[in-house]
Order: C-alpha cells, then sequence, then structure tokens
C-alpha cells in the first residue's frame, strides 16, 4: 500500500510542478530547481513501479496497486487533497507551496517511517535502501518549497498556514492508522500519529511559524537519518549523493530477487 501511494503520488507532484508551479516561477533559479525536481520524481516512480513489479507477482494485485488512486479510497483521499491544490485557482501560490511542502513533507512522512522501522529490523534491504535515497531527495524537495515561501512578499497568514498543515496531519494520520494499519507490521499507531504531528511541527518551525503540536519525536530511529552516512563503516553499497546515470552500466540497475548471502 505505501509503495502503491508513493508511486501514485510522485506523479501528482510532478502534474502541478509542470501545470502550475514552472508556469507561475519567473525566477531562472526556481525553474532549474522545478526541472530537477520532475526528473527526480520520475524516478522515484519508475523505482516504485520496478518494486511493486518485482515483490508482487499477482498481476491482478498488481494492477489494483499500479491504480491506487482508483482502487484504494485512503490513497484517493491523499491525492484528492493534493489534486484539489492544483487545480484551485483561487489559492494564492504562497498556499500551494505550503500545501505541497505539506505534501513532500508530511503525506510521505509517515510512509517513510513505516519503512524504515523494517530497515531496523533488517528486513527488505533493496527497498529500504532505495527509500533511503528517496526520502533524502523528497526532505530536499521540501526544504526548497520552504526556502520559496521564505522569499515570497504576500505570505498568506499564519492561521491559514497551519489550517492547511493540521488539515494534511489529520489525513496523513487516518491513512496511516485506518488505510495502512501500521500495527500489521508492529508498529505503534498512537506513536506513529504523535510521529506526524512532530513532522508537522518541524515543518511549520522550517516555514518560519511555532509550533502547533509540541510533541517529541516518539521514533529514536527516525532521528539518525539525516546524519551524513560514513558508508564503509558498514560496508554496504555507497548511498551518498551520485547524479543519476553517472558510473553506472545498465546492468547495474536492473532489480533481482536472487543475491547470494
Amino acid at each position: 500500500h505505501v509503495l502503491a501511494f508513493f508511486a501514485a503520488s510522485d506523479g501528482i507532484v510532478n502534474e502541478n510542478l509542470v501545470e502550475r508551479f514552472s508556469q507561475e516561477v519567473q525566477i531562472t533559479e526556481a525553474r532549474c530547481f522545478y526541472g530537477f525536481q520532475i526528473a527526480m520524481e520520475n524516478i522515484h516512480s519508475e523505482m516504485y513501479s520496478l518494486l511493486i513489479d518485482t515483490y508482487i507477482k499477482d498481476s491482478k494485485e498488481r494492477e489494483f496497486l499500479f491504480n491506487a488512486i482508483e482502487t484504494m479510497p485512503c490513497v484517493k483521499k491523499k491525492a484528492d487533497w493534493a489534486l484539489r491544490w492544483i487545480g484551485d485557482k483561487e489559492a494564492t501560490y504562497g498556499e500551494r507551496v505550503v500545501a505541497f511542502a505539506a505534501v513532500e513533507g508530511i503525506f510521505f512522512s509517515g510512509s517513510f517511517a513505516s519503512i524504515f522501522w523494517l530497515k531496523k529490523r533488517g528486513l527488505m534491504p533493496g527497498l529500504t535502501f532505495s527509500n533511503e535515497l528517496i526520502s533524502r531527495d523528497e526532505g530536499l524537495h521540501c526544504d526548497f518549497a520552504c526556502l520559496m515561501f521564505k522569499h515570497l512578499v504576500h505570505k498568506p497568514s499564519e492561521q491559514r498556514v497551519k489550517e492547511i498543515i493540521i488539515n494534511a496531519v489529520r489525513i496523513e494520520q487516518e491513512f496511516l492508522t485506518e488505510a495502512l494499519p501500521v500495527r500489521l507490521i508492529g508498529m505503534n499507531c498512537a506513536l506513529m500519529k504523535q510521529y506526524i504531528e512532530f513532522v508537522a511541527d518541524r515543518l511549520l518551525l522550517e516555514l518560519g511559524f511555532n509550533k502547533v503540536f509540541r510533541v517529541e519525536n516518539p521514533f529514536d530511529f527516525m532521528e539518525n537519518i539525516s546524519l551524513e552516512g560514513k558508508t564503509n563503516f558498514f560496508e554496504k553499497r555507497v548511498g551518498e549523493y551520485q547524479r543519476m546515470g553517472v558510473m553506472s552500466s545498465p546492468t547495474e540497475n536492473s532489480f533481482t530477487l536472487d543475491a547470494d548471502f
């Protein structure tokens, strides 16, 4: 379900960038960044599609997941919220920047946490490694949205920003407790809700406002994600930044499950 949501949501973020943000923003540097972001999101979508392809052998279920926006009400709810902002002709650019920072920052955070929880347990290394890189990208996109917000002359009011963020938090909490009961993989639902509130507070601080929820981070394993990786320390593949397609041959990119241990 997480993969289904991710595969769909990267498409939505792109839709917004192509249709609205790239056309509205006239600052050359920002447009360059949006171009890069579009390319990154395409790679993420492809990665999630490959993962769904690899992990799910039943073609009916695969079809169901690829069409998550139509087939799963919980994913549909999140998608509709994001799509509503793309189509909203009344909303100011500032409000939409906040809304998409919420999509990248809040809507992805719970799902990322559930995948990193698997990493902590040492499960599914292929999924967790690719996710580590993707979460770093999404963090970058979210930071950029906050940066754009800081440069705005006419910002939406603090009350409006908080309204958008709290709205996103509610939808995400519902998604993670009903749609994807994180209990399934042994995570605690209450802590997950708290984690999302913690992430929302962090986003509000980034945007230059006060916290709303004032809660602690309940997941210790989410603390060290943003720390710089020392890969050779654990002797695994390097995860520090590398540009697309540099140093890699097509065969290296193929995803298989027959690694010998």
